[in-house]
């Protein structure tokens, strides 16, 4: 027999269930805490940063995909470069990308502070321009950057991605706004998600967690 929950007792909403599922998972390591201490400290938007859920989402991914060289489009101030950086092999590299100046002194500054800075590189400039000069197979790629750039991330990179490889890709839902896009941004998200979900070279997964996270595996 089935057994039915009476909804006028127990009222869950989305952030009640974000809550519990915080406290369920592995916690940011000290450095980490530190890192983002020191981001709220030096800037304003600090929700910009990935969090813990989607931070242990992307080591979880590192360490079952035996992922060794990594790509990011968006640095900010180094929270999920930090993140995968802390379960890379010894011969593992990040190569990171951001364009933000301030965010690129505050993501170099963090790297040597928490003895990153030999496993991450930080390639200062415009993402679109400088994923042109890249060379060699990435294992895992992630994207959190300009949000109108999605598509264009996508077709740069998917190239780079070796066969069998990893993307992973935040905010594809943008608070929800994507179910009914009114804006610049939603709307490019919503073109990006149906691109991907159309894209025979690839198979993916968009998980609802915080504001969305596509998975995609190159075929």
């Amino acid at each position: 027999m089935k057994k039915h929950r009476d909804k006028s007792i127990v009222q869950i909403t989305n952030t009640n269930v974000e809550q519990y599922a915080r406290r369920m998972t592995t916690p940011e390591s000290e450095d980490v805490q530190a890192l983002v201490e020191s981001s709220d400290a030096e800037l304003e938007y600090i929700d910009m940063l990935s969090g813990n859920l989607v931070g242990q989402l992307l080591k979880m991914l590192v360490r079952i995909s035996g992922a060794k060289r990594i790509l990011e489009i968006g640095t900010f101030t180094g929270y999920s470069a930090l993140m995968m950086a802390e379960v890379l092999p010894e011969d593992g590299e990040i190569i990171t990308i951001e364009m933000n100046i301030r965010y690129q002194e505050l993501a170099s500054r963090h790297f040597e502070r928490f003895d990153k800075d030999e496993k991450i590189t930080l390639l200062e400039g415009n993402a679109r321009e400088l994923i042109t000069e890249l060379e060699g197979e990435f294992d895992l790629i992630f994207i959190d950057a300009d949000k109108l750039s999605y598509e264009a991330y996508f077709n740069q990179t998917l190239p780079l991605l070796k066969t069998g490889g990893v993307m992973i890709v935040d905010n594809v839902l943008w608070d929800g706004t994507v179910l009914e896009p009114h804006d610049h941004k939603s709307e490019a998200l919503d073109v990006f998600n149906k691109k991907v979900s159309d894209d025979d070279r690839v198979e993916q997964v968009l998980l609802p967690v915080r504001d969305g996270v596509t998975i995609i595996r190159k075929k």
